[in-house]
C-alpha cells in the first residue's frame, strides 16, 4: 500500500457531502478507512458497480447504533483505530454513546473529528443547513454574482467540500501529527461556516486595503472585463484572466486591441467600454479558434469545458487528472506526493458489503460475527 497516510486506520460514521469527501481524501492518501452505515441502510446489488464516487476507497459495515451490542462493535472498533469521523449534529454521537468522551476513553489515542455546517456550539448549532445559508452567513455567498444582480450560488464547492470537508481532512491529518507526537487524542471542530469563512482571508485582506467593493465590481468577480468569461462565434465560452500589466499588454498584442485608443486597464470608468469590445471580438472567432490564438501564453487564457471535455483535454490528460479505475472514470487522487503517491484502492461500496470480511480482519472472531448477526447489531 502506498499514500503518506498509510498504516493510519480511520472510522468513518456515514453521511453526505463533506464527511464522506473527508473520508475520501484520506483514503486516497493511504488510509483504510472503515464506513459504517445503519444496519437499516444496508443495500444494494453487490454484483453491480456502485457509483456515488466520493465514497471510493473503503469498505463499508452495517451496524445498529440504536442497539448496544452495536455501539459496543463500534467502540471495539474505535480501540484499534487512529482517527473517527462524524458529521451528526452536536449531541447526536453523546446520545447514541459513541461520543468524544465514550471513544477516548476506549482509545485516549483517538482523533476524534466531527463536521458540521454550524459548529459544535453557538445560537445555530442545532438548526438545519445547506452549504447555500453557511455560506451565506459567512460572508461568502454575498461576493458571488454580477453588479446589480442577486447573489448566486456556487455550486456546493465552497461550504460543503472546499470549507467542509477539506477542512476536516486537514484537521484530522494535523491531528494524527500531533496525536503521534504526545500520544493523546483531541476532538476536532471543523464546521463549514468556519471554513467558509477562512476561505475568503484574501477578500478580507483586500477589503481592509480599500480595494474591494460591492458585489461583481472587482477585478476579481466580473467587475473587471479582463477577469471573465465571454462565449465565442461557435456558442461556447473561454476565461481570461489578463490581471497583471504584462499579462494585460499580450492581451492587447495578441487580440490587435492595442491600438484602439480605449480606456487604460485599471480606468475603471472605462471598463464598460472594454467588456463590449471583448464581448463582441470574442463573437468573431470559435473556441477552438481562440485557443489557437491565445492557449499557452502569458494571457492567462483556458477555454471554459465541460467534464468530459476537460478529461479529454491534452493537458489534464498529460497529467492523468481525470482517471478511469474500476471502469469509473473520476478525478485522480490530490495533491500529489513524489515517494509516496495516493491511489484509489477500492471502488465504492455497497453499504454493508464488507460487514463480516471487516470485523474479522479488525479481529472479530467467527461465533461473535455471527452472534452479532443474529442479534440485529450488524448486518
Amino acid at each position: 500500500m502506498s499514500g503518506p497516510l498509510s498504516g493510519i486506520k480511520i472510522i468513518e460514521i456515514a453521511g453526505i457531502g463533506p464527511g464522506p469527501f473527508a473520508a475520501m481524501m484520506l483514503s486516497d492518501l493511504g488510509a483504510e478507512i472503515i464506513r459504517v452505515e445503519r444496519a437499516q441502510a444496508v443495500s444494494g446489488d453487490f454484483s453491480k458497480p456502485n457509483l456515488d464516487l466520493m465514497n471510493r476507497g473503503r469498505r463499508s459495515i452495517g451496524v445498529d447504533l440504536k442497539s448496544p451490542d452495536g455501539v459496543e462493535t463500534l467502540l471495539r472498533l474505535v480501540e484499534q483505530a487512529d482517527a473517527l469521523i462524524e458529521g451528526f449534529r452536536p449531541g447526536v454521537t453523546e446520545r447514541l454513546g459513541i461520543g468524544p468522551d465514550a471513544c477516548l476513553a476506549r482509545n485516549p489515542r483517538l482523533v476524534y473529528g466531527r463536521m458540521t455546517g454550524w459548529g459544535q456550539d453557538g445560537p445555530y448549532a442545532q438548526a438545519a443547513g445547506h452549504d447555500i445559508n453557511y455560506i451565506a452567513l459567512a460572508g461568502a455567498l454575498a461576493h458571488f454574482g454580477r453588479a446589480g444582480e442577486k447573489p448566486t450560488p456556487p455550486i456546493n464547492l465552497v461550504g460543503d467540500f472546499g470549507g467542509g470537508g477539506m477542512l476536516l481532512a486537514l484537521g484530522v491529518a494535523c491531528a494524527l501529527v500531533e496525536s503521534g507526537r504526545s500520544g493523546q487524542g483531541q476532538v476536532i471542530d471543523a464546521a463549514m461556516i468556519d471554513g467558509s469563512a477562512a476561505l475568503m482571508a484574501m477578500i478580507w485582506g483586500l477589503s481592509a486595503m480599500g480595494l474591494w467593493g460591492e458585489r461583481g465590481t472587482n477585478a476579481l468577480d466580473t467587475g473587471a472585463p479582463f477577469y471573465d468569461t465571454y462565449e465565442t462565434g461557435d456558442g461556447r465560452f473561454i476565461s481570461i484572466g489578463s490581471l497583471e500589466p504584462q499579462f494585460y499588454a499580450e492581451l492587447m498584442e495578441r487580440t490587435g486591441l492595442g491600438g484602439e485608443g480605449l480606456p487604460a486597464q485599471m480606468d475603471q470608468s472605462g471598463w464598460s467600454q472594454w467588456r463590449e469590445r471583448f464581448t463582441e471580438l470574442f463573437k468573431t472567432k470559435t473556441r477552438d479558434e481562440w485557443c489557437a490564438v491565445l492557449e499557452q501564453t502569458d494571457v492567462c487564457f483556458a477555454p471554459v469545458l465541460t467534464m468530459s471535455e476537460a478529461a479529454e483535454h491534452p493537458h489534464l490528460k498529460a497529467r492523468n487528472t481525470i482517471v478511469t479505475e474500476f471502469g469509473l472514470q473520476q478525478p485522480a487522487p490530490a495533491p500529489r506526493f513524489s515517494r509516496t503517491p495516493g491511489a484509489i484502492r477500492r471502488p465504492p461500496p455497497w453499504p454493508g458489503e464488507h460487514t463480516d470480511e471487516v470485523l474479522a480482519d479488525w479481529g472479530f472472531g467467527t461465533d461473535e460475527i455471527a452472534k452479532l448477526r443474529d442479534a440485529g447489531a450488524v448486518r
